[in-house]
């Protein structure tokens, strides 16, 4: 079987989902938050231009409800809803919210978040035991050291759980305090067993993040905001991307950054099908396993 033709648009995903054959895509890197939280986020993005000196149009800002419906109208199955803090005391009530949310939302899998505090291991632990699937980790937005000791029983925690922690820790779209791939290395070092999804594959340092994934066993890479045009602009891909993800294709998961993205939804869909076409010994298969198989299994669907 030869890859589908990309999807030209949203409205096109569904006829490309099926010719791939798979019953639906499942998104490791999607955001929900509160209300008055997210509409922080968005007035941010609204002054992108000071920020990262470039537009950034929320292509999805939309009521809560409809966000969702979007969602299953794109052939999303199921999702992570990732939530982060940017201070200290608001990541348990963080995870409390997005708990709820998930519980009422049929298609998204409960997440947690966490902060270098002294209470990170009880609202974690608790968040654990309640049955978190993934939990998001946002260095560059929280300004702070994932090495931090206050971390090190939640990375333990976790690594003892089995459950991933989807790490934005590269430099995109601008350098943190504490961001840099050799920075969560040595988390990684310490805690070797710790699973792991680099975020926007460690954008834009590529290959400091495939070097990662073939160091750890239990590190993933996920598709959010690579490839796409507007990505490409001030994060360029390799060249030989597609021929550097045949050793690892079965670690790469699909992700969008839903719905602040400054494009369609299916751009993002169309990037990880060209790497599909542009390289052979990826194909279909690598396709139906970055859009639906991988973050099946790594989310324990």
């Amino acid at each position: 079987m030869t890859v589908p033709a990309p999807p030209e648009s949203d409205d096109d995903l569904p006829r490309f989902l099926a010719e791939l054959g798979v019953p639906g895509i499942v998104d490791v890197h999607v955001h929900f938050l509160p209300e008055p939280v997210l509409r922080k986020v968005w007035a941010y993005f609204d002054q992108a231009r000071t920020h990262y000196g470039m537009e950034w149009p929320i292509q999805y800002r939309t009521p809560e409800p409809e966000r969702v419906a979007t969602l299953r109208r794109l052939g999303v199955r199921a999702f992570a809803p990732l939530v982060y803090p940017h201070k200290p005391g608001m990541a348990r009530w963080l995870t409390e919210w997005v708990t709820g949310f998930a519980a009422i939302t049929p298609e998204a899998v409960p997440t947690a978040t966490l902060y270098p505090e002294p209470d990170v291991a009880e609202y974690l632990g608790a968040a654990v035991e309640a049955g978190a699937r993934v939990v998001k980790v946002h260095v560059q937005v929280g300004r702070f050291d994932p090495r931090d000791p206050l971390l090190r029983p939640a990375w333990g925690l976790l690594a003892d759980a089995g459950v991933p922690v989807v790490v934005h820790c590269g430099h995109g779209p601008i350098p943190g305090a504490h961001t840099g791939l050799d920075v969560f290395g040595a988390v990684l070092a310490e805690h070797p067993r710790l699973r792991v999804v680099l975020a926007h594959a460690g954008m834009p340092d590529y290959g400091d993040a495939l070097d990662l994934v073939h160091r750890f066993e239990g590190v993933h890479l996920d598709t959010t905001m690579v490839g796409p045009a507007f990505s490409q602009k001030f994060a360029p891909l390799p060249p030989d991307w597609p021929t550097r993800l045949v050793e690892v294709a079965e670690r790469v998961v699909f992700g969008s950054d839903f719905p602040n993205i400054p494009y369609p939804y299916a751009e993002q869909v169309r990037a990880v099908a060209e790497w599909a076409a542009d390289e052979p010994r990826l194909g279909p298969e690598f396709l139906r396993s970055a859009l639906h198989t991988a973050p099946t299994r790594l989310l324990r669907l």
